[in-house]
């Protein structure tokens, strides 16, 4: 459902960030590309963009990637985020404001759980703290789903639905007892470490202690663990937690889902080697951020002949009166982030320029103007 966003002055964002136990791959740029035109044109409507995006190195799929690769699941976790930084500056992407890690984000972790289990929202049994979903009568709000819906995607995406110590399936794991090869922390639940969804809860209020303009991710992110999120923050601090939510589709590879366990994940840091990063940028936004969509390998070379042909518009100079483009470029970018038409439009004033239509001296510079506003970087 598109609805208005209308914030202040001052827009405050929280984007999911990456589990660093593996490369970037273009579901995670589709994602961050997305929130990053977001970010661009909110920015040139005269807002300042505070986001944050966290790094979630620990949970229950980086701690078993380290296991198997017989090492330290932080060092496992800074050559993932080097690497992975290094991905969105090749592809120009905003940075945050800050970047909060789990490890780093155990107390305000702690006193949200402590807060929950204050006001009765809790149970422990064998050393594990559950959220007790039968205290949140409006659980399922946020994604809609029906139970049965909820109770496969639990099973799907990390949850413990079959676990006869809950009392409801749907209940989710706020702290837990660490395996002998875990890190633990201290805490009045006993010693162990945070389930994965109070994380994005704790990391976003300790820094902005206010309710969110926006809260983003993948759509895979909705249930559980977007759901999660919500109602326990709003339960255990009492206020709104995120007054919008945006999430955006799912990337396949030639006709098949993209996942590691099929061996099929396209990475930004192996394209980048043989294109430009731009051209990634290009290709990704001929597809909606709503949709779930097919990556094929040659939509890399379509977008990377799509900014040859704007940096060739751009150098040529002469050309259509580039105005009516930016206007353009705005106005899909307004329309629910439509990128595909955004793109369009620059590549039309590029193609009319090379055709050697118009006589306006600034059509090139125009054209640019628009090309960096969704992102574009050139070197001269």
């Amino acid at each position: 459902m598109v609805v208005p966003f209308e914030p202040g002055p001052v827009v405050r964002m929280y984007i999911c960030g990456i589990t660093p136990y593996d490369s970037t791959h273009l579901g995670h740029a589709n994602t961050y590309l997305t929130y990053d035109l977001l970010i661009r044109r909110l920015e040139d409507l005269g807002h300042e963009v505070q986001m944050v995006r966290n790094v979630t190195d620990v949970d229950d799929s980086i701690l078993p990637k380290a296991r198997e690769l017989g090492i330290d699941f932080l060092e496992l976790a800074a050559t993932e985020m080097k690497r992975f930084h290094g991905d969105m500056t090749a592809l120009n992407t905003r940075p945050p404001i800050a970047e909060p890690r789990a490890t780093e984000s155990i107390e305000p972790i702690i006193d949200l759980v402590q807060r929950l289990q204050d006001a009765g929202h809790t149970y422990t049994k064998d050393g594990i703290t559950w959220f007790d979903v039968a205290t949140a009568p409006e659980f399922g709000r946020l994604s809609g789903y029906a139970e049965d819906t909820m109770l496969a995607l639990a099973a799907e995406r990390g949850g413990t639905p079959t676990d006869l110590r809950q009392r409801n399936p749907l209940d989710f794991i706020l702290w837990q007892p660490s395996a002998d090869d875990e890190p633990t922390w201290d805490s009045p639940f006993g010693p162990g470490r945070p389930g994965w969804h109070i994380e994005c809860s704790a990391m976003s209020w300790a820094e902005f202690g206010e309710p969110l303009d926006l809260h983003g991710g993948g759509s895979d992110l909705i249930f559980p663990h977007h759901e999660c999120e919500r109602v326990q923050s709003e339960l255990g601090y009492g206020q709104t937690f995120a007054r919008h939510w945006m999430h955006c589709g799912m990337v396949a590879y030639q006709g098949t889902k993209m996942s590691k366990s099929l061996g099929n994940l396209v990475f930004v840091s192996e394209l980048v080697k043989k294109y430009d990063p731009q051209a990634v940028r290009l290709a990704l936004m001929g597809h909606h951020y709503r949709d779930d969509w097919e990556w094929f390998d040659g939509d890399i070379d379509d977008g990377q002949e799509r900014y040859n042909r704007i940096v060739e518009a751009i150098g040529k100079g002469t050309g259509p009166d580039p105005d009516a483009t930016l206007a353009a470029v705005r106005s899909a970018l307004d329309n629910d982030l439509d990128a595909p038409t955004a793109r369009e439009a620059l590549d039309t004033l590029a193609r009319a320029i090379l055709d050697g239509t118009g006589d306006n001296a600034e059509s090139g510079a125009g054209l640019r103007t628009a090309a960096e506003l969704v992102g574009l970087a050139f070197t001269s």
